[in-house]
Order: C-alpha cells, then structure tokens, then sequence
C-alpha cells in the first residue's frame, strides 16, 4: 500500500510525456522538420534546408544556357569574320599572315573572364579548373594545325567573294562527319546523313560553271585555286573538330552533368602560339578592320570550342554551315556582290540539311526520353 501513490505518479508522468511527445510530433508534422542545436560543435542541424517565400530566387536561372551563348557567339556574333577578312583584301589589304594571324589573335580577350573565372572558383572551394597538362599539349598541336587552316583559308578568300567562301567553307560539315566516324566514334542516323549530305552537295553546285561568283576581271585560273583552296581549308576544319573532341574525351575533364560545369581556359590554349603583331604595318583604317575581325573570330571560335566540349564536333560543323545565309546577306549589302540562281540554290541546299538535322536530333532525343521513361517504369 506504500507503492500506491509512487505507481499513480509514475503513470501520470509517463502519461504527460506521451501526449507532450504526440504534440510535438503534430507541430513537427505542420510546421516542417524541427532544428536542433548539439552544444558540443555548435551547430544547426536541418533534416532539410527551410523555404520561405521571401528567400530571393537564384540568379543563374535567368541566365540562358552555355549551348544557347555559344551558338548565338558563332552564329551571330562569328558572322562577321569572313566579310571583315574580304573587307580586308578589297581595300588593298595583301599580307596573308597578317590576316591569318587576325583569326587567332583574339585570345587576350578572354584572359580576364578567365582569371576572373578561376578567383572565383577558388574562393568558393571549387575543385581546380586548370586545363590538366596532357590535353593543353594536345590542344596546342592542334592550334597549330588550325592556324594552318586559317591561313589556307585566307589564301582562298583573298581570291573569292563572300558568298563564295562561306559556300565552300561549309563543306568541311563532310569531312568533319567522315572524320568524327573514324576517330570519334560518331553513329550516324538519317536525319543526319541526310544533312551531311544536303549541306555537302550545296556547295558542291558553286562549280557547275566557271562563271558561278567568280568576281568581274579576275583570271579563271586565280579563281579556281581560290576554290581549291577553299576545299582545302574546309578539309582541315573538318579534321581538326573530331580531333579536339577526341582530346577532351581522352585526357580532359568532358561533362557529363550541367554544361555549366565545362573549365573555361580550354578556349585560349589552342590560339597561345599565335601573337597579334600588325601595329605600323598598315594603315590606320585596315588596322581597325583587323581588330574587329579578330573579335568576330574570337567569338566564332569561342562558339565552335563550347559546342564540341558540351555537344560533340558534328553540331558545330552543322552550325558553322548555319553562317552561310547570315554571310551572304552581308556581302551582298555591305559589299553589293551578286546573288544569282546559283548560289540561291546552294542556299537552299544547306538550309534544307539544317533543318533534317534539327528535326533528326530532335526525334532521337524524343525516342531516348520515351526508352528512359519506359525503363524507370519496369524498375
């Protein structure tokens, strides 16, 4: 009879502590997941991060994405190269190394992103960006056979018009797919080979006749090895795209995730060997001319390298076949050239294989989310 009272206390104390725990667990439930604090380390602990609505969204959202900038750097903004490269000749301009160095020459402008890239990388705790050692060897090599190709290019835009250039310079879309097929692995589908195709058969149409773009009083013989080196340029182009990729596969850090993730420096490596040395060698206004080309080419090759890192090489030849409308338009105002049946039918020739392209990619990335959504079901 002594116990009585010590059992009626214990069973209202363990009463009390039932109904505080059911409480406490009725808040939990409404108000989110409950903090507590460890007095030892001093520390929060958050079962999962609060929300609120007045907490800011992020400003990366409103940003577009790396493939929507780099495209719109070598489509838009890349444009201007090849009519500021004819700008050059036209007007009296006759150093093929001083032009050829103008495509390359650009690198200094992305020095500051990229230093400004890597404090920032830095000072978050973000692993090093650094471009590892054997891809910037690779990258180099290659830089000096594309410096080959844009000086091959340059042999054959000083002999050409425009319109004519870019026509050629967009069969490099074959050579850069027969390549991708032998050292990087590329699938082909019918959209694709479709395109590959339409945009090589384009140009092809430029030689029907000799007098197909060739400019008024200039000899048969000077036009035809612009042409053939114009072949020549493309065929180089063609080869070096697979091979950048091929090196990034191979000894770089390639994405797998978010573009955003690509390293930076990458672009600069492969434009280092080259340095810009036109000052007081030619007059003040092809002087000009060469500083904004080097910029329109900065930024194609910018967009060319973003797209084979994120994409692969075939889009980027694709879409370096995407400035032949945009260079033609140009020549044609800026440098009253003509337009004839000719080239109209090239034009629509290419733009025919740019959109099988589109729409072959599309599909195939339709086909592979219905297999992901059918394969997450089965599991």
């Amino acid at each position: 009879m002594d116990h009585q009272p010590d059992e009626k206390f214990a069973f209202s104390w363990r009463t009390r502590l039932a109904e505080e725990l059911s409480s406490l667990h009725r808040v939990s439930t409404k108000e989110g997941p409950i903090r507590r604090s460890s007095s030892s380390s001093m520390q929060v602990i958050i079962s999962h991060p609060p929300t609120s609505s007045s907490t800011p969204p992020s400003l990366t959202r409103y940003w577009p994405s790396p493939l929507v900038i780099f495209s719109a750097c070598l489509v838009l903004l890349g444009a201007g190269g090849p009519l500021l490269l004819r700008v050059y000749f036209v007007h009296g301009g006759r150093r093929l190394w001083l032009s050829t160095t103008s495509q390359l020459s650009g690198w200094p402008l992305l020095v500051p992103p990229i230093c400004v890239s890597l404090f920032r990388s830095s000072k978050e705790g973000i692993a090093n960006r650094l471009l590892p050692a054997r891809l910037a060897g690779a990258v180099a090599l290659l830089g000096g056979l594309f410096a080959v190709a844009c000086f091959v290019y340059s042999l054959g835009a000083q002999a050409l018009p425009v319109s004519t250039s870019s026509l050629l310079l967009a069969s490099q879309l074959a050579f850069n797919a027969v390549f991708a097929f032998l050292f990087a692995g590329l699938r082909f589908t019918p959209f694709s080979t479709n395109a590959v195709v339409l945009l090589t058969v384009g140009p092809a149409v430029l030689g029907v006749g000799p007098s197909s773009g060739k400019p008024a009083g200039e000899p048969s013989m000077t036009y035809w090895a612009g042409f053939s080196e114009a072949i020549a340029a493309a065929a180089l182009f063609g080869l070096v795209l697979p091979l950048i990729e091929v090196a990034m596969a191979r000894y770089g850090r390639r994405p797998t995730g978010a573009a955003a993730r690509v390293p930076p420096p990458y672009v600069t490596v492969m434009q280092m060997q080259v340095v810009m040395s036109a000052a007081g060698t030619v007059d003040q206004v092809l002087y000009l001319v060469l500083i904004f080309e080097a910029v329109s080419w900065q930024l194609f090759n910018l967009g060319v390298m973003g797209l084979i890192i994120c994409v692969s090489s075939l889009l980027a030849g694709v879409l370096i076949a995407v400035l032949l409308p945009l260079s033609e338009v140009l020549a044609v105002i800026v440098l009253r050239e003509k337009f004839d049946g000719t080239k109209g039918i090239a034009l629509v020739l290419s733009l025919w294989g740019f959109v099988s392209y589109l729409y072959g990619e599309n599909a195939q990335r339709k086909l592979e989310a219905k297999k992901t959504i059918a394969q997450e079901a089965a599991n």
